[in-house]
């Protein structure tokens, strides 16, 4: 492998490590730098429907808001295979995501479990994500937790 695929392997690693902690932490500002202006957006596992051309700011508010209202999350992220084929990249990564509300009606976590495939393009400010998809494979305790934060328990 050649330094260059070394540096884009490493890069490309390095900011969809990124979403999870600056979303973990709350860091709004710095998340929004990850993305191109529009992503392709499929949550469609978690959620239904199908997959979305959404705004970078429209769905890092959307984040916010179900972040904010939770006392905690804790995304690990590992096992990431990249690709990359000139100015265009692809990386799979396993993920598991705790959610935290300590609440009076049930558990006060939220465990999923699943896979992460990014989409990401070579821009002149470094690599950005244009799309994303999230599989859920498994899940483990309260989803109430996500309702309840967003409605401030």
């Amino acid at each position: 492998m050649d330094d260059q695929s070394l540096r884009d392997r490493f890069e490309i690693i390095e900011i969809c490590t990124r979403m999870a902690w600056h979303l973990d932490h709350c860091d709004w500002e710095p998340l929004l730098e990850l993305f191109t202006d529009d992503v392709s957006l499929d949550y469609s596992s978690l959620n239904g429907g199908e997959p979305q051309i959404v705004s970078r700011k429209d769905m890092v508010e959307k984040w916010r808001g179900n972040r904010e209202g939770l006392t905690a999350t804790q995304h690990l992220v590992s096992n990431q295979l990249v690709s990359v084929d000139g100015n265009t990249g692809t990386a799979t990564a396993m993920f598991q995501a705790t959610h935290l509300l300590p609440n009076p009606y049930g558990a006060p976590t939220w465990t999923l479990g699943g896979e992460y495939r990014y989409g990401l393009i070579r821009t002149e400010g470094g690599w950005r994500i244009n799309a994303l998809a999230m599989t859920i494979i498994w899940a483990d305790g309260n989803r109430n937790i996500r309702d309840l934060a967003t409605q401030g328990s």
